[in-house]
């Protein structure tokens, strides 16, 4: 599919003319109440399709629209009987509305919402509630996904790549709609600070003990990318309890999230080295894989091994023949910046450095200290033919108690 919002029977946006968002944030869930208003622009009526997309964490609980000045309330029916009522609907030339999950994808959602005379607008409001995920580094994190709007792409614009960047965009010079969000955050632990991939007004709290907080989006946001706003609690290990009621009914949620120390010593990450054979054998054709060369084989699965290590780590690559050389002096942490040069060197490597003699790199390595608390790791890319097997065999058992291989 490529668009979402509301849609003709041709799968083309109906024109867009505005969107309003208010989130509710309480502890680790957000309360969302979304608000699009559209208008048909053309000669005729245009029967409209709202599409929308919902994660696995997300529960609609509201939908509602207006067209041409008439509310009309989604109601909870009876699949095959909701399908009859609105299909009478329609053939009399009322305005309908039919809401229903997708078969073939069980995390989007449609609304067949009948009739729009030209002319007319039409505003489409949906409420969702959705578990919020937690940082690394303790931040409540919220994702409002720039999906139901149609991706304009200015022409002072550079197209970016990004979790949404799949869905079609229409050029333009401008933004034909207004777009807002609002956010009101309330914890009992109180709210240290909020951070966003956005510009935002300035946080501001609307009770002294800084139990509750609102902020808004910075006017001019072109929603060309994904809106996320990370929130940090005070006492985030603190369980806390919120009451909901709701047409009599009473519900509770307890937020516990346990601190749990690290074991002394131990490490989710490491240091990781990659030797890489960069003598004359590896021009020869790896049969297994085709007529590829090994060492456009073994670069490949370089690169891929790259692009898969933890956040943390520490890295480097040797390559080795007659001689040998590396990337870095010492195994560097592991960044989107440093991922990408290695990357880039990776490709550029040649199988040009003669013979296959893995032992003076090895020396080299062992004799650099291993970084605290990041066990070192060694990856062999070679196609076997090594020199001084028995030597290397020797110098890799006198230390094999502080790496693996």
């Amino acid at each position: 599919m490529e668009y979402c919002g509301l849609l003709n029977l041709s799968k083309q946006p109906v024109p867009l003319k505005s969107i309003s968002v208010d989130v509710s944030i309480n502890q680790f869930v957000a309360d969302v109440s979304a608000t699009l208003d559209y208008k048909n622009e053309e000669t005729g009526p245009v029967e409209a399709l709202f599409v929308f997309p919902m994660d696995e964490d997300s529960a609609v609980y509201s939908f509602q629209a207006v067209v041409d000045g008439k509310n009309i309330v989604g109601e909870i029916r009876e699949k095959q009987k909701a399908q009859e009522d609105y299909e009478n609907a329609i053939s009399q030339g009322q305005e309908a509305f039919l809401l229903e999950q997708d078969s073939s994808s069980g995390d989007i959602f449609s609304c067949s919402i009948g009739n729009l005379p030209p002319g007319q607008n039409a505003t489409v409001t949906l409420s969702y509630v959705q578990e919020l995920s937690l940082e690394a580094d303790g931040a409540v994190r919220f994702v409002l996904p720039a999906i139901l709007n149609p991706r304009y792409l200015l022409q002072e614009s550079a197209e970016t790549e990004s979790i949404t960047s799949h869905i079609s965009r229409i050029p333009g010079k401008e933004l034909p709609y207004t777009f807002s969000v609002s956010a009101n955050i309330c914890s009992s632990n109180g709210i240290e600070k909020v951070h966003s991939s956005c510009a935002l007004s300035p946080l501001k709290y609307l009770a002294d003990d800084k139990t509750v907080a609102q902020v808004s989006l910075a006017e001019g946001h072109k929603f060309d990318r994904d809106v996320e706003i990370l929130v940090y609690y005070g006492g985030i290990n603190t369980p806390s309890i919120s009451l909901e009621s709701l047409m009599g009914d009473t519900a509770m949620m307890v937020s516990f999230y346990p601190s749990i120390p690290e074991a002394e010593g131990e490490s989710t990450s490491g240091e990781f080295i990659f030797l890489m054979d960069r003598s004359g054998s590896m021009l020869t054709t790896n049969y297994e894989m085709g007529s590829q060369l090994r060492i456009a084989s073994a670069k490949e699965t370089l690169i891929l091994l790259l692009k898969s290590l933890p956040l943390g780590c520490y890295f480097n690559i040797y390559g080795f023949g007659s001689t040998f050389d590396y990337f870095f002096p010492e195994s560097v942490e592991y960044t989107q910046q440093t991922m990408e040069e290695a990357v880039q060197r990776v490709k550029s490597l040649e199988a040009d450095l003669g013979g296959t003699e893995i032992l003076e790199p090895l020396k080299s390595i062992y004799s650099k200290s291993c970084k605290p608390n990041h066990p070192r790791q060694l990856f062999v890319f070679t196609d076997g033919e090594v020199c001084d097997t028995g030597l290397v065999i020797a110098e890799v058992r006198r230390h094999s108690q502080n790496h693996r291989y």
